[in-house]
Parts: structure tokens; C-alpha cells; sequence
């Protein structure tokens, strides 16, 4: 394919997921991602040699979604066709529209009950939700919004402009093996831990991008000092730093002690103003979002174009 059939792939993709979003009755293929590594995990994830397992499952799995996507496209042969059909691939690997969606209706549910809040929240985060106050859910909202920016919209975008779609689909493998299986219980502390490093280093470069784009969207590049100096105190190596971005542009706080899988795991505090957080911060975070994301896409443009 021609460098402007990737650019016009890249921004109808783009297109369609700022007007659709992820489509609810069409098969999606992190959906087939996860099936995948369920089934692996359940027939893999015992015994004595569980490291062993999950890095067959998590390495197997990249490699077969990079080189089958790659061999389909290279039995392509009209043009237009491969250019239709990596813009649907865009299209799938992008999450931008979709989470700020989710973010809105968890400030939306709040309004009605702080019930409806925690469960709203619980459709897009990990920790346990049935506790937290109304402070604790606009905050685990917001975090997600900032992290999710990075796994969803920069870090693909990155990969793509790397790897074109091959990269895009192999890098949602990585970010789905680590949002399944990456977490340090008892049940997947060994079993994931070859998922959670893929994911830390596929995603180094894209979180600290993801950060500087942040921080350029709100015009305040001395934000970059409190971003390097709080990003480094996340328990990840990659997500303090988009949140340490989006708590600097909303001089709040995030992080502190979450339960996961009914195990409390105490994390750093993200920033110092402990304020109440408000619909008009969310809204300030979406814009964000969005001009971060606009500036990614017309950066892996030009990147196509040198």
C-alpha cells in the first residue's frame, strides 16, 4: 500500500470512531482476543510451571495476530480493498469515543445515585467498585480516562505508525493479555507476568508521549515537572504518567489504596489537592482528550508522509 492509502486509512478509521464509537451488535476482535486467551488461560494457568504457560500463551498469541493479519494483507491485491479494509482495523483498535462516552455516563449515573455511579464505574475499571464513595468514583473515572487515552487511542496510533495494522492489532493483543491476566493475585501473579512486562514495554514510549500530548493540549508546559516528578511514584511503569498529566491540568489528586480481586493494594498518591472533583472537570478532561488525540493523528500523519 502507498503512504496515502495509509494516511487515508488512518483518519477514515479515526472518522468512524469519532462518530460511532465501538458498535454494540457488530463482532469486535478484542472480543476474540479475550475468548482466546481464556481458553489458553484455563488450560494453561496450573501446576508447577504456570511462568512458563503464560508466556507461551502471551508471545504465541502476538506473534499469530501480527503474521496472520500481515500474511492476509499481503494476499490483498486491490488497492482500494486493503485501504477499506485497514481503515476498518483502525476504526476497531481505537477506543477514544468510546471511553469518553463511558466517562460521561459515570458522572451522569452519579447525579441520579451514588449506587448508579459506583455501578456505571465498574464497566471500565479493574478494582472493586461497591464501596467507594462519589469522590472515589469521579476519580476512578477520571484516572481511567487519562490511562485509557494512553492504551487506547496514543499507543495504537503509535504502533501503527511503526508497524502499520499489523502492529495495531498485535499491540491490542498485548493490552488485552494485560488487562486479563496482568495482575499480581494469587491466581495470575506467575501466570501473567510475562503479559504485564510485554505490556510495560510496549507501552513505554506511548505513555510518556501520551503525557507530553496532554500537556501541550492544555497549553502549560510546566506541568512537565510535576508530571516527571509524580508519574515515576504510580505502581506502573507507564500509567502514572498520562494521570500525573490530567491531575496537573485539574490541580486534583489521584491514586491511593484500591481493592482488586478483594486484595487491598496501597498506591501512591497522585498529586497533593485532595478538591472535590465536579462534571466540570470531566468535561476539561474530555477536551483534553480530544485535542491529545487530534495532535497524535495529524502527528502519525506527518510521521507517514517524512
Amino acid at each position: 500500500m502507498t503512504i496515502n492509502g495509509l494516511i487515508f486509512s488512518l483518519l477514515l478509521g479515526w472518522g468512524l470512531d469519532l462518530m460511532l464509537g465501538d458498535p454494540d451488535k457488530l463482532p469486535h476482535p478484542v472480543v476474540g482476543f479475550g475468548k482466546l486467551i481464556g481458553w489458553g488461560e484455563r488450560h494453561l494457568n496450573h501446576g508447577k510451571h504456570r511462568m512458563a504457560g503464560g508466556a507461551v500463551l502471551a508471545v504465541s498469541l502476538i506473534v499469530l495476530v501480527f503474521g496472520l493479519w500481515w500474511l492476509v494483507r499481503r494476499l490483498i491485491a486491490h488497492a482500494w480493498v486493503l485501504m477499506a479494509i485497514d481503515a476498518v482495523v483502525v476504526f476497531y483498535c481505537l477506543a477514544g469515543t468510546t471511553l469518553i462516552r463511558e466517562v460521561r455516563q459515570v458522572f451522569l449515573a452519579l447525579d441520579r445515585s451514588l449506587d448508579d455511579g459506583r455501578r456505571q464505574v465498574a464497566r471500565i475499571v479493574g478494582r472493586d467498585t461497591s464501596q467507594l464513595t462519589a469522590q472515589e468514583v469521579r476519580t476512578a473515572a477520571l484516572e481511567t480516562l487519562a490511562e485509557n487515552l494512553s492504551d487506547g487511542v496514543i499507543a495504537p496510533l503509535f504502533w501503527f505508525a511503526l508497524l502499520g495494522t499489523p502492529g495495531m492489532l498485535a499491540y491490542k493483543m498485548i493490552n488485552t493479555l494485560d488487562s486479563m491476566i496482568g495482575y499480581r493475585t494469587e491466581r495470575y501473579r506467575q501466570f501473567g507476568c510475562w503479559a504485564a512486562r510485554i505490556d510495560d514495554v510496549a507501552n513505554y514510549l506511548p505513555a510518556r508521549l501520551t503525557a507530553l500530548l496532554m500537556v501541550l493540549a492544555c497549553g502549560r508546559p510546566s506541568l512537565l515537572s510535576f508530571v516527571w516528578r509524580y508519574g515515576r511514584k504510580h505502581a506502573s511503569p507507564n500509567s502514572g504518567y498520562p494521570e500525573a498529566a490530567l491531575a496537573g491540568a485539574l490541580d486534583c489528586r489521584f491514586g491511593g489504596p484500591h481493592y482488586y480481586f478483594g486484595q487491598l493494594f496501597d498506591k501512591p498518591y497522585i498529586g497533593h489537592n485532595d478538591r472535590p472533583l465536579t462534571t466540570a472537570d470531566m468535561t476539561t478532561a474530555v477536551r483534553i482528550n480530544r485535542i491529545a488525540e487530534t495532535l497524535m493523528v495529524v502527528i502519525v500523519a506527518v510521521s507517514l508522509l517524512i
